[in-house]
């Protein structure tokens, strides 16, 4: 017989992450096993909270606040009722309250400040959390002041270059055109790499958002998502969410009542790497194959179907509610130097705990890996973390010292990227990864540059001949010029950051290549 009158809300992640663990099953286990025991519950699908080693994670609402439990499987449901979860009751999976978790307590969490909090699908859910706060001031503000406003935020792109957002937006708003667009660079392609997909299964409403007042900023009138043909949770979830706002009258017509119009629908990609190319994206956008096209002209003055066009990636747009609702200055105020605001941070690979850690700009590479990511899964000793995705370079752990910050990593000749590590222990061979790095070049590679198109063909047939231990000496240096070839002649970051990961790996553990092993000199570092 029921003890509660009411339902007990339980949330159940709909992440792509989670249901790749068992979270569809463990839903219907709960719905099948409180029918049998008569106590009435109410599955909600939320977005995951980011700590992925114990997915599928649930979380009970007690009178105490909510609970978690994970990782649950199937098979633990009976156990969990009969133990009395549904009020919080101790279990060998009880997690406790997630934000108290040092993994989720140590974060400063902006952009990511509802995934896992709210139903996705929700649009109440979303203004009850803080949602549309930001596009309701960009209203007050109009476009000059949201643009000053995001100036103010120092917000740069969080893709591969940093590039500043407000400048960006301003060269649009100045360009002259009878259609503006916004465009969303959701390809999240890189290694490692799931923010992204987390935030639009998660939270899709502030993707919205934030294109909605750039759309306003800049008098674009129809934005476009662009994603991966492997991100179904994530198209599902966003169209969902579209609908939703149009419903509720902030997309369209006149949004909230205001005098400007924005629109917006998602497209997917098939799956090219180029295509996180911006130029690239665009023309895989209009129908075309998705070549790099030269620049000038910028996309801000012709960009999609030649007209001016905002390209962001999702972290940057979904950096940009908050920015609106609670000031440029209060997100200034966090980070260092030249990189403000927060970063979500993905750590990922040999790690024990992998998953989304999102916090100022500053934390160092080593603290991220050992102390937030526990080190590696297999005990080993950690090697290197690569940093930005497979054309990231290879960090070794006597460089684990390194703010993450922009010009920090630039300075090493690495970069940050979408912000995803990739973590490797002693066992890795370095050399092999370097080949994987050049071999995925000349995959992916669009083919309209030769330095790109022959240079990672090349560079694939000079990796096996020194994996082989074939004139290694002279090989190395024919390689590493090649490297410079295409670090400076190719169109694209696609062919000029590929020598990153293999001169990087080249430079600090050239005895993976058979050359004679690095001596370092910490005070040379």
């Amino acid at each position: 017989m029921s003890t509660h009158s009411m339902p007990i809300r339980i949330y159940v992640p709909k992440d792509a992450c989670a249901i790749a663990c068992g979270a569809d099953e463990v839903a219907e286990a709960i719905a099948a096993v409180s029918l049998v025991r008569n106590e009435p519950v109410e599955i909600v699908r939320n977005g995951s909270r980011g700590m992925l080693w114990l997915e599928p994670m649930i979380e009970v609402v007690t009178t105490d606040g909510r609970i978690a439990y994970g990782p649950v499987e199937a098979g633990d449901v009976e156990g969990l009722f009969a133990a009395g979860f549904l009020t919080g009751a101790d279990h060998a999976l009880r997690i406790g309250k997630p934000e108290e978790h040092p993994f989720l307590a140590k974060q400063t969490r902006l952009t990511f400040a509802r995934c896992g909090i709210i139903d996705p699908a929700s649009y109440e859910d979303y203004r009850a959390h803080g949602g549309y706060r930001g596009l309701e001031r960009a209203l007050t503000l109009g476009p000059a002041g949201i643009i000053e406003e995001v100036k103010t935020s120092g917000l740069r792109g969080r893709g591969g270059a940093g590039f500043p957002t407000a400048i960006k937006w301003k060269t649009v708003a100045d360009a002259k055109g009878d259609q503006k667009y916004i465009v969303c660079n959701a390809d999240e392609g890189d290694s490692g790499t799931f923010a992204d997909r987390m935030i639009m299964e998660g939270d899709p409403f502030e993707l919205i958002e934030g294109m909605t007042i750039a759309g306003i900023a800049v008098g674009a009138t129809k934005g476009y998502v662009y994603t991966r043909s492997e991100y179904p949770h994530a198209i599902w979830a966003m169209e969902k969410a579209v609908e939703v706002a149009r419903a509720n009258g902030m997309l369209g017509a006149n949004i909230a009542g205001s005098p400007y119009s924005f629109d917006m629908e998602v497209r997917m990609g098939a799956g090219a790497y180029v295509c996180g190319e911006e130029t690239a994206l665009l023309d895989s956008l209009e129908g075309k194959r998705g070549t790099v096209r030269a620049k000038p002209p910028l996309p801000a003055h012709k960009g999609l179907f030649q007209k001016p066009t905002v390209i962001n990636n999702v972290l940057s747009l979904t950096a940009v509610p908050h920015i609106l609702a609670d000031g440029g200055q209060f997100y200034a105020d966090f980070g260092m130097g030249r990189s403000r605001g927060t970063m979500p941070i993905q750590i990922a690979g040999n790690v024990k705990f992998g998953g989304l850690f999102e916090t100022a700009f500053g934390i160092t590479l080593g603290e991220l890996v050992n102390d937030i990511g526990g080190g590696t899964a297999t005990g080993k000793p950690v090697k290197a973390a690569q940093v930005g995705g497979p054309l990231g370079a290879y960090v070794p752990t006597w460089q684990f010292d390194l703010p993450f910050d922009y010009e920090s990593f630039a300075a090493k000749d690495a970069l940050i990227g979408h912000g995803g590590i990739v973590v490797f222990d002693e066992s890795s061979d370095l050399a092999k990864m370097a080949r994987f790095a050049m071999e995925f070049c000349s995959v992916e590679s669009c083919g309209k540059c030769t330095p790109c198109r022959i240079g990672s063909t090349r560079g694939v047939e000079l990796m096996d001949k020194i994996i082989a231990g074939e004139r290694v000496t002279a090989n190395l240096a024919t390689l590493t010029d090649l490297c410079q070839t295409m670090k400076l002649g190719s169109l694209c970051a696609l062919g000029g950051f590929t020598p990153y990961p293999v001169l990087s790996a080249l430079n600090h553990f050239p005895e993976d290549f058979g050359a004679p092993p690095r001596v370092v000199l910490e005070a040379a570092e």
